[in-house]
């Protein structure tokens, strides 16, 4: 549990690689992920390619510090054979914030940048990742070594808790 209350987004990194080793333990944390009517709608690409990590950065407004990022990794959805079509996005925010946890456990920084359900975000990293028709972009997410440290804040909120005794 540690990982959730040390988890923070990281929007500067060191130029070091994430390790293969590391990307994998990340990514079957995210297919660990729970599902409605276990579907597992993901799919997830890994971007090490400046080039191609330049061109998702440029998908969002929000995305620009993504280019210095080592790695993105970026889940996507099925759209088809689904048995619960209409949860395939919570599904897939589940993986993707295990894959987050994960990192943190592993001393990697994070940053999830909403594409879904924005169809124009989601076409255009659909279209930088030459994605078939089927299979839509959820999310990017950058990764990698945090190039400065801070504690996450205290989010925990007492009036926002009731109690039905």
């Amino acid at each position: 549990m540690n990982a959730i209350f040390k988890r923070i987004s990281v929007r500067k990194y060191k130029s070091l690689p994430v390790e293969a080793e590391k990307t994998e333990k990340i990514l079957r944390a995210a297919m660990a992920a729970p599902s409605a009517r276990n579907q597992q709608p993901w799919e997830f690409f890994v971007v090490t390619d400046r080039e191609k990590i330049g061109e998702l950065a440029a998908c969002s407004p929000y995305a620009g510090f993504l280019k210095d990022a080592p790695m993105a990794i970026v889940p996507c959805f099925r759209t088809e054979g689904l048995t619960a079509p209409a949860y395939a996005e919570i599904d897939m925010s589940i993986a993707t914030e295990n894959l987050m946890l994960e990192a943190a456990d592993l001393g990697l920084g994070t940053c999830w940048m909403g594409i879904a359900p924005i169809r124009e975000r989601m076409d255009a990293v659909n279209r930088v990742l030459g994605n078939p028709e089927g299979l839509e972009a959820f999310a990017l997410v950058s990764c990698g070594y945090p190039a400065e440290e801070r504690a996450q804040q205290d989010r925990y909120e007492e009036s926002r808790i009731h109690w039905i005794r």
